[in-house]
């Protein structure tokens, strides 16, 4: 472990002076790049240049031990090695999560996709709820939200609908959203006051860039049709939606949410990137078995992963068997409790990988 540590901090002091050099201050893409790289390494240097200090000051302390010193001088030294000890414990621990492997995704922004399922009026509704609950989520971590398409119902709910979500570090908690979201209340449309299950299904995508995906445009074939549904005048006047398909994946996405054909076409490619990057992954993925094992859940899309309990006012988890009485807070958004445990535990079983393999 020490070994890759001082890898690490060697990288790092050697980006430092690649960041000083004329060649790499004048050319933008390895400026970005390094400074990325770098970045990424800092809390890992800083914290175990922290250890290393603690480590030298724990060696000074045992000297002194050795020395002639007075009851009262001796106490105190030994006060001060044991709380070294339990610092170098935490720094240790720590030390050992930040060599885990991190998502290279974790700090795009992310394409969300949400669809009503089994249920029909009462999923759109809760499918509305689920936006507006990562709406919240958004707002609460200073993201801001960009509503791509949308085909609402006529009771509130979505049939489905895309939204961008834009910044620092959204994949990294808003990724173990991907699945099958159950909901269980008696809907506003039941007389008789049953409970129905309803489902909505959750895509998360992070979002493409060019430099990680290359779109060629010979391998997209593009239509433009007139709108259709609510959105006033420019509806069936222009042929302002557009349809792209990616030809080699079969993938196609629609957008018809803006007047302008060129905004459709723009937020289309987007999503189109976003899915074709995330077919890639998926597929890399299903090559490398043992890495899905390490992840929280399976990452497949009609997994169910969630039930929300409007009568008992409780959420579970199943991935990882965690139960909330608190429904009516994590529908408002407040989503922290259960985002945190799902990155403990995608943490925890990373480091045990990490064990097995050191």
């Amino acid at each position: 472990m020490f070994e890759r540590l001082q890898a690490v901090e060697d990288r790092y002091d050697q980006l430092n002076e690649l960041l000083s050099d004329p060649d790499v201050v004048s050319d933008m893409k390895k400026l970005r790049d390094y400074s990325k790289e770098q970045s990424g390494l800092q809390e890992t240097v800083e914290t175990y240049r922290e250890y290393k200090n603690a480590i030298t000051e724990q060696k000074n302390a045992k000297e002194m031990l050795n020395e002639p010193l007075d009851e009262e001088m001796k106490e105190l030294v030994k006060m001060e090695l044991s709380e070294l000890e339990e610092k170098i414990e935490a720094l240790e621990a720590q030390l050992k999560l930040l060599l885990v492997p991190k998502d290279p995704n974790d700090s795009k922004n992310v394409i969300m996709e949400i669809r009503g399922a089994a249920g029909g009026d009462e999923a759109a509704l809760f499918a509305g709820n689920l936006f507006r609950m990562y709406s919240r989520y958004a707002e609460m971590n200073n993201w801001k939200v960009d509503v791509m398409d949308a085909s609402p119902t006529e009771l509130g709910g979505f049939k489905e609908i895309i939204f961008m979500i834009n910044g620092e570090g959204a994949y990294s908690k808003l990724k173990f959203e991907n699945g099958a979201h159950r909901v269980q209340r008696v809907p506003e449309t039941e007389s008789g006051g049953r409970i129905h299950t309803s489902t909505a299904t959750v895509a998360v995508l992070p979002e493409a860039e060019d430099v990680d995906i290359d779109i060629l445009r010979e391998d997209l074939k593009i239509d433009t049709y007139r709108s259709s549904g609510a959105g006033g005048q420019h509806v069936n006047t222009t042929d302002s939606a557009v349809r792209i398909t990616h030809l080699p994946t079969g993938i196609i996405v629609s957008m018809q949410d803006e007047k302008s054909q060129i905004k459709n076409r723009e937020k289309a490619m987007k999503v189109l990137k976003a899915r074709v990057y995330d077919a890639a992954q998926q597929e890399a993925q299903a090559e490398y078995a043992a890495s899905r094992k390490s992840a929280v859940g399976t990452g497949d899309r009609s997994e169910r992963i969630r039930t929300y309990n409007f009568p008992q006012n409780r959420v579970t988890d199943h991935r990882i068997g965690l139960t909330i009485q608190k429904l009516d807070q994590i529908i408002e958004g407040k989503l922290d409790e259960v985002v945190e445990a799902l990155i403990l535990e995608e943490q925890a079983k990373r480091l045990e990988s990490l064990d097995r393999h050191d």
